[in-house]
């Protein structure tokens, strides 16, 4: 048996386990399939103010993150999230990573409304005690049949076929692994207890599937409930889907959503503040660190489009943020090598490389990186290493990263 990939336990920060960076406290709260009802994104703007460091910090997994948290403060933050129903289990906070179709049961395109599933599965998670050990990069993805969510790779995935019947997909791959809509939470419960049943049997402290040998392989074996089947291991992996809402999304029933994106993933109180205002009752986050306002009246929409970009946000599928993201950098984190967030800013290399997006990191640990292939720019201390696709090269001006790669693309 070769190594594990990892050597460590998991120390993925949540709302409780807050990890101390060099700005101070960093949170991580989850929010399965991205939903907020208005209260609960006041609340969390209202602590990033008062106890952080004023922003939020949306996540490719549709989290949202607070910085800049002085020692002790996390006891308050996990008062607040408790009164606003954001952390209904302390011993189960960390693994409640669920992405879902954001437009789901709201836009007609897929074939199944997943949000009744993300409710059922986030439930009967924080129920199972066995399933606190899981670590807090175990991803579940649910996809509503669109073909949105099942690329971003989850460990244990859904997607249905019809409108009764389901795959789950293992690591984005699919296995031929089945069951009926009715069982599809069975199932991802199940495979994420042979995880870990399977991470015992090797001694290994693996996060995800991947990280152990031969994990997909050995989890479908240990799989026995009776509603799952599935044909030999092995197949195709589900392609990775970079065409993601932004503007006016008509609904049914005359209503539209609005759907804006968060400049490198952060919102200013303002910002918040406006989504708030805008908001029906309910805002959705999602993976592509932006935010949609849905249940619009539909001729109210392009107002609320146009008060959204005032304050900063993202709305024209043209604008060249969309698809550059970039980790914490200097100085917020003491591992960086640059201020990755400043040079991305000052290039606005977006996503112009035949679709793909670009990330910045400031160090080898590659923090946020999106799902799937993406042009990479890594910090090298007197520079930049730029990696996009076969090629890689190195440039000491941050201004030359987009420009290069468009000719080498």
């Amino acid at each position: 048996m070769t190594e594990p990939l990892r050597s460590r336990p998991d120390l993925c920060p949540g709302a409780i386990q807050v990890h101390r960076a060099a700005d101070g406290g960093l949170a991580r709260v989850r929010v399965p399939g991205g939903h907020l009802g208005t209260g609960q994104w006041k609340a969390l703007a209202g602590a990033a103010t008062e106890l952080g460091n004023g922003l939020l910090e949306l996540t490719s997994r549709g989290n949202v993150q607070v910085r800049g948290l002085p020692a002790g403060a996390e006891a308050e933050l996990g008062a607040r999230l408790t009164e606003v129903g954001l952390l209904p289990s302390v011993s189960h906070e960390r693994v409640r990573n669920i992405l879902a179709s954001p437009l789901s049961g709201r836009d007609g395109r897929g074939l199944v409304d997943v949000r009744p599933l993300v409710a059922e599965l986030d439930r009967r998670l924080c129920g199972t005690p066995y399933l606190s050990e899981l670590s807090g990069r175990f991803l579940f993805t649910l996809d509503d049949g669109r073909g949105d969510i099942v690329g971003l790779r989850g460990d244990a995935g859904v997607i249905p076929v019809t409108a009764d019947q389901v795959l789950l997909p293992l690591a984005g791959v699919d296995h031929s692994l089945c069951t009926t809509l009715d069982a599809a939470v069975d199932g991802l419960l199940a495979v994420a207890a042979a995880f870990l049943d399977e991470r015992a049997a090797q001694g290994s402290t693996a996060w995800r599937l991947t990280d152990l040998h031969d994990g997909p392989r050995r989890v479908l074996a240990r799989l026995r409930h009776p509603a799952l089947r599935w044909s030999e291991p092995g197949g195709e992996p589900f392609p990775l889907l970079t065409d993601h809402p932004i503007g006016v999304v008509p609904q049914a029933e005359g209503l539209a959503a609005v759907a804006v994106g968060a400049p490198l993933g952060r919102l200013t109180r303002a910002q918040a503040d406006a989504l708030a205002a805008a908001s029906r009752g309910t805002l959705v986050i999602t993976p592509w660190r932006g935010v949609i306002v849905p249940d619009v009246p539909g001729a109210e929409a392009p107002g609320v489009l146009a008060t959204l970009s005032s304050h900063g946000l993202i709305v024209d599928p043209a604008s060249p943020w969309l698809g550059v993201t970039a980790c914490t950098g200097l100085p917020g984190c003491a591992k960086s090598l640059a201020d990755v967030r400043a040079d991305a800013a000052s290039t606005l290399a977006g996503a112009t490389l035949a679709g793909l997006p670009v990330h910045w990191v400031g160090c080898g640990r590659r923090c946020g990186a999106p799902g799937g292939e993406h042009v990479e720019v890594l910090a090298t201390g007197d520079g930049y290493r730029v990696t996009a696709g076969a090629h890689t090269w190195s440039t000491v001006d941050p201004g030359d990263v987009i420009e290069k790669a468009r000719r080498t693309a």
